[in-house]
């Protein structure tokens, strides 16, 4: 076990797995001085220019370029900087990277991943804010994962890179220097989630730095004498029903909370899935950020967020039903 950031152990996961690969590269604007986050910090130092390779700022040129070294036998790790600017190459990812394997009939593929920091993350406003994880799981073809934690942050990436799908990788931009243990000897799995806490009343599902406000709210509803369990579901597609409708059998109880905006957010899969599922003992409660735009000012940034306390109070509102 080994204690480092959220960033760091992305970076340890793709160290190692260049060491190990010499067809596993990386591409992006700003890597040459470490990344806008830092999380490529000193690898351009030990693998050099050509495996740690800076791009113009043209996201759709870099996105396309991975792409066909991809489809040529290497892995790419493409660094998009932001979740929101990588929607200028979202024609290469959606209408050609997804659907390679498809249409060249399995002959060829495209192993790459994805990286985009998503969320809201000290008043970026509404161009440098978003979340848009559930556009990436309607798509066919494409692997989403939203770690929220170290470890995940390690195991996943290790998982991705070694994935023969194109992975997007969103990793939330708020919790880069957040620290924790980490066990390099875990394997990541997709659509494997996690329980984060263990309980028997009330249901807490999420995923990105959500997972991590749904751990403080089970906290806050514990002492208050009601035992929430949280599942981090860690992979959005594929993502782990078993684990939410297990743990949903026994609590009786459901709140999905995301970051995204609630409006066809991936919230609303997961509830729809329980419902047609099994009889709850309390409406499902779904939550995320109202359709609008994410300002500057932090004061009206705030009114955005969903915090833990909301997801605390939507759990306790869910225990005020009679028993089913």
């Amino acid at each position: 076990m080994v204690r480092m950031t959220y960033a760091d152990a992305a970076k340890l996961a793709v160290a190692e797995a260049m060491r190990a690969d010499p067809t596993v590269w990386c591409v992006g604007e700003d890597l040459g001085r470490g990344g806008v986050f830092k999380q490529y910090t000193g690898l351009v130092e030990e693998f050099g220019p050509r495996r740690i390779s800076d791009a113009p700022i043209s996201e759709a040129a870099i996105m396309g370029a991975a792409f066909g070294a991809a489809m040529a036998g290497t892995r790419p790790i493409v660094e998009m900087r932001f979740a929101d600017f990588a929607l200028c190459a979202t024609d290469e990812l959606v209408n050609q990277i997804a659907k390679a394997r498809f249409m060249f009939g399995g002959q060829s593929r495209a192993p790459m991943v994805i990286r985009k920091p998503m969320g809201m993350w000290r008043s970026s406003a509404a161009q440098h804010s978003q979340s848009l994880e559930s556009w990436y799981v309607h798509i066919p073809g494409l692997v989403v994962c939203c770690p929220a934690t170290p470890q995940d942050n390690y195991a996943m990436m290790k998982a991705a890179i070694a994935c023969d799908d194109p992975v997007v990788y969103l990793e939330h931009k708020d919790i880069w220097a957040t620290e924790g243990e980490v066990d390099t000897s875990l394997p990541g799995r997709f659509g494997k989630a996690g329980i984060r806490r263990a309980g028997t009343d009330v249901t807490l599902v999420s995923w990105s730095n959500t997972a991590n406000l749904c751990v403080q709210a089970a906290d806050r509803l514990a002492e208050d004498g009601i035992n929430a369990e949280v599942i981090d579901l860690v992979s959005l597609w594929p993502w782990d029903k078993q684990a939410v409708l297990a743990s949903v059998k026994k609590t009786g109880r459901l709140v999905v909370a995301h970051e995204a905006v609630c409006v066809a957010g991936f919230g609303a899969e997961v509830v729809a899935t329980v419902a047609q599922t099994m009889v709850l003992k309390a409406p499902p409660v779904r939550l995320g950020s109202p359709r609008g735009l994410i300002a500057y000012a932090p004061n009206l940034e705030d009114q955005m967020r969903v915090t833990a306390d909301m997801i605390a109070a939507a759990a306790k509102k869910t225990m005020e039903f009679e028993t089913a």
